[in-house]
Formats: C-alpha cells, sequence, structure tokens
C-alpha cells in the first residue's frame, strides 16, 4: 500500500514538473472534439453538394417529363389555342396547368401565372422545322435568360411546334452555389441560380 502511494506520487511529481505546453499538447481527451470540428466543414459541405446535385438532377428530370406531358396534349388537341373550343387555353392557363405537373418537387410562386419567376415557358409554331429555335436565349451583357420573344402560339393540326421550359433552381447551400449554379441574373455580380432545360418539338396529329 505505501508502495502504491509512493508510486502514485512520483507520477504526480513528474506531471507537476512538465512545462504547461507539454502537459497540454499531452493530454488528449479532447482530440475526438478536435478533430471533428476540423473535419466536420468539409465534411458537411460534400454532403450538401451531394444532395443538392440530387434534387437538381429529380428537379430537371420533373421538368422533363412534365413538358413531354403538356407537349402530348398539345399535339393529340387535348390543349388548342384560339380555335373557339372547349379545350382552347390561354396562356395563364397552360401555365397553371404545367405548375400542376411539376408542383411535387418545383414550385411556382403565388404570382407565377401573371408575371413569370421561376418557370418561362415558350411555345411556338411553325411549317418549317429550321425556323424552330434550337439555342438557349441569353442576355448579351448576363447570362440570364431572354424572355423578350417567348409566347404561347401553338399551332392547329399538321403543324410543327416547339415547347421550351426553363426553370430557375435556387441553391439552398451558400457554399455549393457557386460550384453548381450557371445562371446569374441581370444585375449579379455572381450566378445564384441553377438553370434546369426541358424541351419537345412535335407535329400535332391531323384531324
Amino acid at each position: 500500500m505505501l508502495a502504491e502511494q509512493e508510486v502514485q506520487g512520483s507520477r504526480q511529481s513528474s506531471r507537476s514538473n512538465r512545462g504547461p505546453l507539454r502537459r497540454l499538447f499531452g493530454n488528449r481527451s479532447g482530440a475526438a472534439s478536435i478533430e471533428f470540428a476540423i473535419l466536420a466543414i468539409p465534411f458537411l459541405v460534400v454532403t450538401f453538394a451531394c444532395f443538392e446535385t440530387f434534387f437538381a438532377f429529380a428537379g430537371e428530370r420533373l421538368l422533363a417529363n412534365a413538358t413531354e406531358v403538356m407537349a402530348r396534349k398539345v399535339r393529340t388537341g387535348e390543349i388548342t389555342f384560339a380555335r373557339g373550343k372547349p379545350t382552347d387555353m390561354t396562356e395563364k392557363q397552360f401555365r397553371q396547368a404545367f405548375c400542376a405537373e411539376i408542383s411535387v418537387m418545383l414550385t411556382c410562386t403565388g404570382n407565377e401565372v401573371n408575371i413569370p419567376s421561376r418557370l418561362l415557358i415558350d411555345v411556338k409554331s411553325t411549317t418549317d422545322l429550321a425556323q424552330l429555335p434550337v439555342d438557349i436565349p441569353r442576355m448579351a451583357k448576363s447570362n440570364d435568360i431572354n424572355t423578350g420573344n417567348f409566347s404561347f402560339a401553338p399551332g392547329g393540326p399538321g403543324t410543327y411546334n416547339v415547347l421550351r421550359a426553363y426553370y430557375r433552381w435556387s441553391v439552398i447551400t451558400d457554399l455549393v452555389r457557386p460550384f453548381v449554379t450557371n445562371l446569374r441574373p441581370a444585375g449579379a455580380s455572381m450566378p445564384r441560380d441553377y438553370l434546369m432545360v426541358a424541351t419537345a418539338t412535335f407535329r400535332n396529329e391531323n384531324e
């Protein structure tokens, strides 16, 4: 018993003789907390980047599917424009129906029908396929979407049509935003939205 006390006393004496820095670096009771604090930030960045990428990909597939659904309705005559039929839809009604198709994940703003901000739709008709637009319209001073030539004018039976849908996906994670965004609105110094694009080109069925 006496020998054990002498050993413990010698250990405490040797510890007390160490310098404060040696005692600090020798104490490993908080090593796990320090290591977690160092690794937490890059781990969370990678995790949120994975989530952002997954949701963006899923949102793009949803937008593409909605574009195909709406294009099929126009092609088969379920949706018509300015033909004096019960199936006629205005641009606002078409946009509202499109918003309903993507509401599972992609939400439209409260005033989206009147003033488009997230969902941008362009529907054109032509008798010449060479005249159909193929590029994403961009503004000259920024890479924002140029909606100046957008319209809602699907043609009648036998006409060629193109339906283009664009959606502004807001990236949530600040640290990830510079790496996944590709849309810089006018007046913004850095990209802040991810632009989703879906296009369908088709010929309306004959009556």
